[in-house]
């Protein structure tokens, strides 16, 4: 699999686990606050996959977990394969996707071999497009399926919204909250702007709104919370 990056011991990644978090090249989407804009772009340098599990095959006891993030995981053909090895070594493994690939999604709960699921909700439906920075109804289609799979399957999971002043409001996280009824757990997330980020001069979202908006999607998800603020 293609890894352009590893942070070695992480507390904040996986909630409570000590977690090794890997990095894959590569997005369908071109969300402008994307913190990860070498990943996107394909200007990350790569790094051995070898090298990943040496790291693991000396950490056991000391790192609980891997968290494969991006980019896009799924993109990657041999995304299986490797939490399968990931898996065989003992570690729990989460997987953070933006939803555009269900069918991987649905094969990889199916087979047992996630443990926690954090899903991306970019915006309200009709707003999609303009937040991701692409038009692509499809697209939009596989994430809608992917929530739909993720809310009737039996494995932990979130979803979740980093909040940007420029695209959110008070209207759009009265549709997210629609969209994430029924769920498990939701979370607002603190936008920070910095020069990673795809596109430069965007701005947070004050945590007042924030509150306000999370009050909002608490009325169909108890359990929510805000990162960041």
């Amino acid at each position: 699999m293609k890894i352009c990056g590893m942070e070695k011991f992480s507390m904040v990644d996986f909630d409570g686990y000590i977690a090794c978090t890997v990095f894959t090249p590569g997005c369908n989407f071109r969300c402008p606050f994307c913190h990860n804009a070498a990943l996107v772009t394909g200007e990350a340098a790569e790094i051995p996959e070898s090298e990943v599990f040496d790291y693991l095959n000396k950490r056991k006891g000391l790192v609980d977990a891997v968290c494969i993030t991006g980019g896009e995981p799924t993109l990657q053909p041999d995304l299986k394969d490797f939490i399968v090895r990931v898996r065989a070594l003992g570690y729990k493994v989460k997987l953070d996707s933006n939803g555009t690939n269900p069918a991987v999604l649905e094969e990889l709960i199916g087979e047992g071999l996630l443990d926690y699921v954090a899903m991306d909700i970019k915006s309200d439906f009709e707003t999609y497009g303009d937040v991701i920075g692409v038009q692509n109804a499809a697209l939009l289609d596989r994430v809608k399926k992917s929530v739909e799979i993720l809310k009737s399957s039996s494995i932990d999971f979130e979803f979740r919204t980093t909040a940007i002043k420029e695209f959110h409001s008070e209207k759009n996280f009265a549709a997210i909250a629609e969209i994430v009824r029924g769920a498990k757990k939701f979370f607002i997330q603190k936008f920070k702007d910095g020069e990673n980020n795809l596109t430069q001069g965007l701005h947070e979202l004050p945590e007042e709104d924030a509150k306000k908006f999370l009050a909002e999607v608490q009325k169909t998800v108890p359990q929510t919370g805000l990162r960041g603020y």
